[in-house]
């Protein structure tokens, strides 16, 4: 018990320097909010190595605590929709069907920019700006497989070294 707390607290260490990190970066792909989703290879890596209960867990506290200190209500509204759907789209996909582990990725990616975009048109009011998910889809589908690509390494090595 207390070694997998260890590895949680380590691993929610590692997705807060993802955050910092990310918001750092200047990543601009013309419309606001598109990122990069370096959190996710933490969230992805937990899912196959440690289990989904606990990957759920660091991922929404590293949303709410990611945002008390790099952003504000807002974000944490977007990122907990993004976040969230993302995270229960790669669980089912992983848990019935055979995919590979980029394509999981990608799929998160896909789902989190379309989950913060229902979002931000339910708080703006304008349901107009869902004619940028043909944009969002495509950034996330190259976010995500970027992200898979590093996930995969990281879970390959990480598998031969420790024992969770």
């Amino acid at each position: 018990m207390n070694k997998k707390t260890a590895y949680l607290g380590l691993f929610l260490a590692l997705a807060l320097i993802c955050s910092y990190i990310e918001s750092l970066i200047p990543f601009y792909f013309g419309i606001p909010g598109v990122k990069l989703g370096l959190t996710n290879i933490v969230v992805v890596m937990m899912l196959y190595c440690i289990g989904a209960k606990e990957a759920l867990l660091v991922s929404l506290l590293r949303i709410v605590l990611a945002g008390f200190m790099f952003g504000n209500m807002f974000s944490i509204l977007y990122s907990l929709a993004g976040g969230i759907l993302s995270f229960l789209i790669m669980y089912l996909l992983k848990r019935y069907t055979g995919l590979h582990v980029i394509s999981i990725s990608a799929a998160g990616g896909i789902s989190h920019n379309i989950g913060q975009l229902f979002v931000a048109a339910l708080v703006v009011e304008n349901y107009n700006i869902l004619y940028y998910a043909s944009v969002l889809i495509i950034a996330g589908i190259i976010t995500g497989i970027m992200i898979g690509i590093v996930a995969q390494e990281v879970i390959l090595r990480l598998k031969q070294r420790i024992d969770f």
